[in-house]
């Protein structure tokens, strides 16, 4: 018994892991759900003493395995819309390996300074989701209005073989995409909420064929970076200056992928107003975090 209090990994204590992995269940089930769980988790190691830079690291990574798990709850959703995936996974992979890029080439406060603005852009988006949508299909609908009775006709068997579940996917979505995997691969947190928006928008598919395709261009995402921050460490880095800490890695992946399939099995019951107002309402946590850390106010 007295050597299990008295175990340790990377210097945390046994209260202190377990509190870690806590905070890793949390975290995979928020970022299957909305996204922004490393606004849980960084904290708390944060709190443990551990430093920030290897807290950002050794986090994100740790929270790859929920975004994984997440998207598997959300395999039936993405199945109905796989047609889409072939365009977007390439954006997301290519806007990562920059993002990743930049991670490592520029001073944090960059990002820093733009993740508030994008933040409130975002949940403006998911707010008017609805209306924008409508906005953006009647355009979409009057542009591809038949000229004539002939090719009306031939536009609707078209229309007929397409199903509707298997949306068309636009050179503004993928460049948005893009753009955003760019974002995630840099900052990682509230990219999910960043992606929302977008597939909200931009993607003609209900909220969650949206949320699973969400969830796995996360994952995309977040492993592109990962294995830039093992690259970095090991090739780059002396071996004292290593950031990555493998065994609280290892504790929020297993937090995270539990985490990931409660947050699928809980977020694949909400309506679309509930989903809806959780991603405001944890994007307004998020932004007040971020500004916080940008202010220093408390």
């Amino acid at each position: 018994m007295d050597a299990l209090l008295d175990f340790s990994l990377n210097g945390l204590g046994l209260g202190a892991l377990l509190l870690v992995l806590l905070a890793g269940i949390w975290a995979g089930a928020i970022n299957t759900v909305v996204g922004s769980g490393t606004l849980v988790t960084f904290p708390v190691l944060v709190a443990m003493g551990v430093p920030p830079v290897s807290a950002t690291v050794s986090n994100a990574m740790g929270l790859i395995a929920g975004n994984f798990t997440g998207a598997w709850g959300y395999r039936r959703e993405i199945r109905q819309v796989r047609s889409i995936l072939a365009k977007l996974i390439p954006a997301s992979l290519v806007g990562g390996v920059i993002g990743a890029t930049l991670l490592i080439t520029l001073p944090e406060e960059v990002f820093g300074r733009a993740a508030p603005v994008l933040i409130i852009i975002s949940l403006a988006f998911v707010i008017l989701q609805p209306r924008l949508s409508r906005w953006v299909k009647a355009r979409a609908a009057r542009r591809e209005q038949p000229m004539d009775a002939e090719e009306g006709e031939e536009r609707d068997v078209s229309e007929e073989r397409k199903s509707p579940s298997m949306p068309a996917v636009g050179l503004v979505l993928t460049l948005l995409v893009f753009l955003a995997g760019i974002y995630g691969g840099y900052f990682v947190a509230a990219q999910g909420i960043l992606l929302m928006a977008i597939l909200g928008i931009f993607l003609a598919a209900n909220i969650q064929q949206a949320n699973g395709v969400k969830n796995l261009l996360v994952a995309v995402v977040n492993l592109t970076a990962a294995i830039s921050y093992v690259i970095v460490d090991f090739l780059i880095r002396e071996p004292d200056d290593r950031v990555i800490l493998w065994g609280v890695v290892l504790i929020i992946a297993v937090g995270s992928t539990v985490g990931g399939l409660i947050g699928a099995w809980v977020g694949r019951r909400l309506s679309p107003v509930v989903l809806r107002t959780v991603i405001v309402t944890l994007g307004l946590v998020a932004l007040a975090v971020m500004l916080n850390n940008l202010f220093g106010w408390v």
